[in-house]
């Protein structure tokens, strides 16, 4: 079945919809301070802090004995790697024993000096003295898991947290660094729990393997090397000796995607860095992907086409539809094409069609054997973020993201230019629930997510429900007499709007996460752990992880949960989502940005930031909009 639906009127646009990363100092050096001349910007990150003990410097309980400081093994080669490679470091510590009497400020000067003298210079200390809240008391803002200390490290480093990794050995440093938006990488000791295993979103052996995991993340998003690399990090590219030469800046390269919203959506910084290397840019999409696509910057023009060898319920291969498409390929007149995909997809069908349409190069990752279908081969390793994933091929294709645009996900500026301004949606704020999955073993139990909404309710927060189309009576069941119900009735566009507004988002592995992600909005993740939390998860946007990560389930891929009652989801307390809610909207901003803080120090409900103001719906699409609240309409 042929679906070729050209948009000539989808251009690339100059200005984004973005999260927390716009408006940053550049990396290495305070807000205050003044530029260094020829300063070049790390790709990913900027910073990495550091949890003291168990991860720094073997644990010794509530020690106040700078003797009885042991740094790990490979620690201080480590740190130096880190520093040579340009990037500043921290250190967020809870010292619950000040609190409790256990050692003085001056034993803890002491012992922190010590690890210095071992480990060479920090950029920043931060550290927690107060001891941890008792039943029913609410705690401090810096103690982990909050995302107080990692928000004040990135701040006195002069940059964002969604620009640092945060390195520890429990699970309460992989919330911090969650909550705050910035990356984690877990190394376990003895005493780490094995569901903190499971739920981390990166795990290394030891402080060595963490580091070698950060710059090898760096080295991915950086501009191709002319040789092929190989060893530690287990990253090939294979330019085809045809295609080698000077490089040129190509009038038309094709990018595709031909997969789902949220698919599309983690490729957005791919293709920003293809655009900037482009003078235009046009994408093969899916049936299920293209109203993601259409929020896109950089995108020039779109071709929507199903093909069999991607989409999840595939009609057969017809030789009749597959010329057509070649032919519809070849009037693009495409210098080149970058294929992006999936790690369990391959490119090499696409590929093939490519090379009949006359396209002369060719870029896509493949661990298969590609004959001449490629002329630049790329491997990246598992686990690596799908967003990372991408851009990795684009820098391997020559099309690194440029100077001056962070590795977010973005939208279109003109296509969220008004939001809701009426009725139950007139404050932002609100706490979106949205309990749909294009995948039913994604999907959080309805039963649940009524729950959910009711506790959310009764905690004081005003709940929006949301639905895709054919999802009303989802919605409409989840809602309840509780929240406000809009299922089914929002294209994405509009979906976009009302999660802009929004304080935060409750949403299982599927499309909404990542739209919250571009609009910076923070994600409640109920992440069923069928595939990696760390390759999948939402990217760069502060986000706490619900769920059994451990469960039955766990890198199945399963489409249909292959686990009795569905335990990685149904057992997700409700209460502990009302306090994922408390611990995102615990840290505040730092001074002297545009931003509200998402809650103040009352009890009162989320409020959402002044840059997420700008959302909204260009389309008409929350025109009419029939908003169901309990005992009537507004």
């Amino acid at each position: 079945m042929r679906n070729d639906q050209v948009d000539p009127h989808q251009r690339r646009s100059g200005g984004t919809i973005a999260g927390p990363a716009q408006g940053r100092p550049e990396p290495g050096r305070n807000r205050d301070e003044p530029e260094r001349e020829g300063l070049i910007r790390p790709p990913l990150f900027d910073a990495v802090l550091f949890d003291r003990d168990g991860t720094l410097v073997h644990d010794v309980p509530y020690n106040g004995d700078p003797m009885l400081v042991e740094p790990v093994p490979g620690a201080r080669e480590a740190l130096d790697r880190l520093r040579a490679a340009g990037l500043r470091l921290g250190v967020v510590t809870n010292q619950s024993g000040l609190a409790r009497g256990r050692f003085s400020h001056r034993d803890l000067e002491r012992v922190n000096a010590r690890v210095e003298e071992l480990l060479g210079p920090f950029d920043t200390w931060q550290i927690c003295p107060h001891g941890e809240p008792g039943p029913g008391v609410s705690g401090c803002r810096c103690r982990k898991p909050s995302p107080g200390m990692v928000s004040d490290a990135a701040r006195a480093l002069g940059t964002t947290p969604d620009r640092c990794v945060l390195v520890g050995d429990i699970g309460a440093d992989m919330i911090a660094a969650g909550a705050a938006g910035a990356a984690g990488i877990l190394v376990p000791t003895p005493q780490t729990r094995m569901e903190e295993i499971a739920a981390a979103p990166a795990v290394a052996g030891d402080l060595p393997g963490a580091v070698d995991l950060i710059l090898r993340r760096q080295r991915l998003v950086s501009p191709a090397r002319d040789s092929v690399s190989t060893g530690a990090d287990r990253l090939a590219t294979e330019p085809n000796p045809v295609a080698a030469g000077s490089p040129r800046r190509p009038r038309c390269v094709l990018v595709a995607r031909p997969d789902s919203a949220g698919d599309v959506l983690v490729t957005g910084p791919a293709i920003r860095a293809v655009a900037a290397g482009a003078d235009r840019v046009v994408m093969l999409c899916g049936p299920r992907g293209r109203a993601a696509a259409e929020l896109l910057p950089g995108i020039d023009e779109l071709i929507e086409w199903p093909l069999p060898w991607i989409d999840p319920q595939p009609t057969p291969v017809d030789r009749s539809e597959v010329d057509r498409l070649t032919r519809r390929l070849a009037e693009v007149g495409a210098d080149e094409a970058v294929l992006f995909t999936s790690f369990h997809q391959s490119a090499l069908p696409l590929a093939l069609v490519l090379r009949m349409a006359g396209v002369g190069r060719i870029s896509a990752i493949s661990d298969d054997y590609p004959g001449s279908l490629l002329d630049v081969r790329h491997r990246v390793p598992l686990g690596i973020p799908e967003t990372e994933r991408a851009l990795s091929l684009a820098a391997a294709a020559g099309f690194p993201l440029p100077e001056g645009d962070d590795p977010a996900l973005r939208l279109r500026a003109e296509c969220l230019e008004s939001g809701p301004t009426d009725g139950a949606l007139a404050e932002p704020g609100y706490v979106v629930v949205h309990p749909g999955s294009s995948v039913a073993a994604r999907a959080c139990p309805p039963d649940l997510c009524a729950r959910i909404v009711t506790a959310l309710a009764a905690a004081g927060h005003r709940v929006v429900v949301t639905g895709g189309p054919g999802e009303g009576a989802l919605s409409a069941r989840v809602a309840g007499r509780s929240g406000v119900d809009l299922g089914g009735q929002t294209s994405l566009t509009g979906l976009a709007a009302i999660i802009a507004r929004a304080g935060c988002l409750v949403v299982g592995n599927t499309g909404p996460a990542h739209l919250a992600a571009a609009l910076g909005t923070p994600v409640i993740s109920l992440f069923a752990p069928t595939v990696s939390f760390g390759q999948w998860g939402p990217y760069r946007v502060p986000t706490v992880r619900l769920g059994d990560a451990a469960a039955g389930c766990r890198h199945t891929r399963a489409t249909r949960c292959p686990v009795p009652g569905h335990p990685c989801l149904s057992r997700v307390a409700p209460d502990s989502v009302v306090e994922a809610v408390r611990l995102l909207a615990t840290d505040r901003l730092p001074a002297g940005t545009t931003d509200r803080p998402l809650v103040d120090t009352t009890d009162r409900p989320l409020v959402g930031t002044a840059d997420r103001l700008l959302a909204g719906a260009t389309d008409g699409s929350l025109a009419g909009v029939t908003v169901r609240v309990p005992g009537g309409t507004a």
